[in-house]
């Protein structure tokens, strides 16, 4: 990125008409003791800032807010918008704005990294994607998904697992040899070409090009058994039913067998969820989710935060993105990829065919994830009031009960009922107090709980309503009804 030049305008919008420049770059909004608190970037400064002030009634309610905090003013410009991209993202995750919707899980997830470059290369785990030649396959969902493959390909494949890119003769090779996981290039004669071939065969595998290696093992085995090396044959026979194994636990999602990242946006109670299908040649591979929290943002400007946080220069970014939500900035954001990848980036909101369906699928997982993630709440709270009223068990089922007087006509009690932390309106009920006379609150209490538990099906928890210092007292101590 070339040298930036930064620069403090201030608020006033006159001073702001006739001095911004019609450039690219990355606005910086501070408080009155200087923190940022919100971070964006601009095709042209000067027309995105003073959007800002033009009394646009269509602003959404945190950007009036963002507005009416701000105190100060900095520009720094940059020659292309792609470079506004890069410093936009670095800043957010630098500052953590108030305002900017911030994506807090910045973990690399692991890949998988085969290094072509070596005679006989290795198979590794690594967090981080290199332009270094090497091949790279993943991200996968999880640290147990990346080793379950890695241990798989040691079990069939047999590549080297001794460290470093130099491989060491040696006088005799490492236990993995006799456990059958390796083929011990470092201690037998084993010619570059032969490894070379099960190097294929392993990035075949790791493309999702399962059907391709396993007719070209076929062959091999075929080849072996005319040759009458029988051994060779069974070994390549054990090598194909685990690959078949393997295959049918897949999930073919997709016709097209391209590379694909499907990313579906579901949203309750400001509350938003993220998942990523990875889609690799045709194949279901493993997912990702991401929470994140912004009672006041919009399916549009959650999405594009998400996609230029999400993707950066050491993520892996296939040839196609689809999207649930259509964005503002989906040309800016697909050229920025295309730079870091060298290659063209298709970023799609799909409205019908196939590739509409992966969506769907995204965005059913995302609205699951968020019902489970209230149901986890639920039960979060229903153990917080177990412990603070040190019940004996989790109330599940709790009634509330409360005595309401509508200006001196007849009382109502009213019970409403909870199952499970959610409203159970089957549960309702309002009596209709039979007590005449003088108002008595205890009474009346006394006589809508003696009904209610002439119902049966008792509760784990009653609440009654009213605050403890009005039950009356006895020799200094409570009395309840």
């Amino acid at each position: 990125m070339s040298s930036l030049n930064h620069a403090r305008y201030g608020l006033d919008p006159r001073v702001l008409r006739s001095s911004l420049p019609d450039r690219p770059g990355v606005y910086l909004f501070m408080d009155r003791g200087g923190r940022v608190i919100y971070v964006g970037k601009a095709k042209s400064l000067r027309k995105r800032i003073l959007s800002y002030f033009r009394g646009n009634s269509d602003a959404d309610c945190k950007t009036r807010r963002m507005v009416q905090r701000a105190a100060d003013l900095e520009v720094i410009l940059t020659n292309t918008e792609q470079e506004a991209f890069i410093l936009e993202g670095h800043l957010i995750k630098k500052h953590m704005p108030r305002y900017n919707i911030v994506l807090r899980d910045d973990k690399q997830y692991p890949c998988l990294c085969l290094d072509v470059r070596e005679p006989f290369p290795r198979l590794a785990v690594v967090r981080k994607i290199k332009k270094d030649g090497a091949l790279y396959f993943g991200p996968f969902s999880s640290a147990n998904a990346v080793r379950s493959t890695k241990r798989f390909i040691d079990r069939v494949f047999k590549l080297r697992k001794c460290k470093g890119e130099i491989l060491h003769k040696k006088n005799r090779p490492c236990i993995n040899f006799q456990m059958n996981r390796c083929l011990a290039p470092c201690a037998h004669e084993l010619s570059q070409d032969e490894y070379s071939e099960i190097v294929e065969q392993v990035r075949l595998f790791l493309e999702g090009r399962s059907r391709e290696l396993i007719r070209k093992l076929e062959r091999d085995m075929a080849t072996a058994a005319q040759n009458l090396e029988f051994e060779k044959a069974a070994a390549i026979r054990d090598q194909i039913r685990a690959i078949e194994k393997t295959v049918e636990r897949q999930h073919v999602v997709s016709r097209r067998m391209a590379d694909q990242d499907v990313i579906g946006l579901a949203e309750k109670d400001g509350a938003w969820q993220v998942v990523i299908l990875f889609v690799r040649k045709g194949y279901l591979t493993g997912t990702r989710n991401f929470l994140i929290k912004e009672p006041n943002g919009s399916p549009r400007e959650v999405m594009e935060a998400f996609l230029k946080q999400y993707y950066g220069p050491e993520a892996f970014i296939p040839k196609e993105i689809l999207i649930s939500e259509p964005i503002r900035d989906l040309i800016p954001i697909a050229t920025y990829l295309a730079d870091l990848t060298g290659t063209r980036i298709a970023i799609q909101n799909p409205r019908r065919g196939e590739k509409r369906r992966l969506v769907g699928m995204a965005v059913a997982n995302a609205e699951n994830l968020l019902i489970g993630r209230a149901a986890a709440h639920q039960e979060d709270i229903l153990a917080a009031a177990r412990s603070v009223l040190r019940l004996t068990r989790t109330p599940r089922r709790i009634e509330g009960l409360d005595i309401s007087n509508f200006h001196g006509g007849p009382a109502v009690g009213t019970v409403v009922s909870f199952v499970g932390g959610a409203p159970h309106r089957a549960g309702y009920r309002n009596f209709r107090i039979r007590q005449e006379g003088i108002i008595d609150d205890y009474g009346m209490m006394a006589e809508m709980v003696k009904r209610r538990l002439a119902k049966g099906a008792l509760p784990d928890l009653f609440l009654v309503d009213g605050a403890r210092d009005t039950w009356p007292r006895s020799n200094g101590s409570l009395k309840r009804n």
